[in-house]
Protein backbone atom coordinates (compact mmCIF):
# COMPACT_ATOMS: atom_id res chain seq x y z
CA UNK A 1 0.00 0.00 0.00
CA UNK A 2 2.98 2.11 0.79
CA UNK A 3 4.56 1.48 -2.21
CA UNK A 4 1.50 2.24 -4.35
CA UNK A 5 1.37 5.51 -2.59
CA UNK A 6 4.66 6.74 -3.02
CA UNK A 7 4.81 5.50 -7.06
CA UNK A 8 2.01 7.55 -7.47
CA UNK A 9 3.86 10.19 -5.40
CA UNK A 10 6.44 10.26 -8.08
CA UNK A 11 4.15 9.98 -11.00
CA UNK A 12 2.49 13.04 -9.70
CA UNK A 13 5.09 15.08 -8.84
CA UNK A 14 6.96 13.91 -12.17
CA UNK A 15 4.21 15.15 -14.16
CA UNK A 16 4.22 19.02 -12.00
CA UNK A 17 7.37 18.81 -13.48
CA UNK A 18 6.89 18.13 -16.80
CA UNK A 19 4.03 20.99 -16.55
CA UNK A 20 6.36 23.32 -15.24
CA UNK A 21 9.35 23.12 -17.49
CA UNK A 22 6.78 23.33 -20.48
CA UNK A 23 4.57 26.56 -18.98
CA UNK A 24 8.10 27.80 -18.72
CA UNK A 25 8.91 27.31 -22.33
CA UNK A 26 5.73 28.65 -23.34
CA UNK A 27 6.30 31.54 -21.20
CA UNK A 28 9.83 32.47 -22.74
CA UNK A 29 8.49 32.03 -26.15
CA UNK A 30 5.59 34.55 -25.24
CA UNK A 31 8.33 37.34 -24.36
CA UNK A 32 10.28 36.44 -27.25
CA UNK A 33 7.24 37.10 -29.47
CA UNK A 34 6.55 40.66 -27.57
CA UNK A 35 9.67 41.76 -27.94
CA UNK A 36 9.67 40.90 -32.16
CA UNK A 37 6.20 42.66 -31.73
CA UNK A 38 7.85 45.44 -29.75
CA UNK A 39 10.85 45.71 -32.12
CA UNK A 40 8.52 45.30 -35.54
CA UNK A 41 6.26 48.20 -34.44
CA UNK A 42 8.89 50.76 -33.79
CA UNK A 43 11.10 49.91 -36.99
CA UNK A 44 7.60 50.16 -39.04
CA UNK A 45 6.52 53.55 -37.57
CA UNK A 46 10.07 54.97 -38.19
CA UNK A 47 10.16 53.25 -41.82
CA UNK A 48 7.17 55.06 -42.43
CA UNK A 49 7.54 58.10 -40.66
CA UNK A 50 10.92 58.13 -43.31
CA UNK A 51 8.48 57.09 -46.52
CA UNK A 52 6.14 60.17 -45.66
CA UNK A 53 9.11 62.85 -45.41
CA UNK A 54 10.79 61.27 -48.30
CA UNK A 55 7.03 61.75 -50.19
CA UNK A 56 6.63 64.94 -48.69
CA UNK A 57 9.72 66.31 -49.92
CA UNK A 58 9.60 65.26 -53.43
CA UNK A 59 9.22 67.99 -55.90
CA UNK A 60 7.12 65.91 -58.60
CA UNK A 61 4.59 63.51 -58.79
CA UNK A 62 6.25 60.68 -60.46
CA UNK A 63 8.91 61.28 -57.23
CA UNK A 64 6.20 60.98 -54.57
CA UNK A 65 4.62 57.55 -56.64
CA UNK A 66 8.10 56.17 -56.89
CA UNK A 67 8.91 57.08 -52.81
CA UNK A 68 5.86 55.64 -51.91
CA UNK A 69 5.75 52.12 -54.01
CA UNK A 70 9.53 51.71 -52.34
CA UNK A 71 8.08 52.11 -49.32
CA UNK A 72 5.31 49.94 -49.74
CA UNK A 73 7.60 47.20 -51.69
CA UNK A 74 10.06 47.00 -47.83
CA UNK A 75 6.78 47.17 -45.95
CA UNK A 76 5.25 44.21 -47.50
CA UNK A 77 9.09 42.57 -47.33
CA UNK A 78 9.35 43.32 -44.01
CA UNK A 79 5.87 41.78 -42.79
CA UNK A 80 6.78 38.81 -44.61
CA UNK A 81 10.16 38.27 -42.69
CA UNK A 82 8.55 39.07 -39.45
CA UNK A 83 5.65 36.87 -39.65
CA UNK A 84 8.16 34.04 -40.94
CA UNK A 85 10.15 34.97 -37.50
CA UNK A 86 6.80 34.88 -35.70
CA UNK A 87 6.16 31.56 -37.02
CA UNK A 88 9.14 30.08 -36.71
CA UNK A 89 9.11 31.30 -32.94
CA UNK A 90 5.70 29.44 -32.31
CA UNK A 91 7.11 26.50 -34.02
CA UNK A 92 10.35 26.31 -31.67
CA UNK A 93 7.95 27.20 -28.57
CA UNK A 94 5.66 24.58 -29.33
CA UNK A 95 8.22 21.46 -29.93
CA UNK A 96 9.84 22.86 -27.02
CA UNK A 97 6.74 22.25 -25.05
CA UNK A 98 6.67 19.28 -25.97
CA UNK A 99 9.73 17.56 -25.10
CA UNK A 100 9.16 17.02 -21.44
CA UNK A 101 6.06 15.09 -22.38
CA UNK A 102 7.75 12.59 -25.23
CA UNK A 103 8.95 10.08 -23.07
CA UNK A 104 5.67 10.04 -20.97
CA UNK A 105 4.03 8.39 -23.59
CA UNK A 106 6.50 5.61 -23.80
CA UNK A 107 5.90 4.40 -20.45
CA UNK A 108 2.08 3.29 -20.87
CA UNK A 109 1.81 -0.44 -22.20
CA UNK A 110 -0.10 -0.57 -25.50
Amino acid sequence: MISAFDDFQKFSKENADMAMESANVVTKGFQTIASEAADYSKQSFEAGAAAMEKIMAAGTLDKAIEAQSDYVRSAYEGYVGQATKVGEIFAGMAKAAYKPYEGLFGKFPR
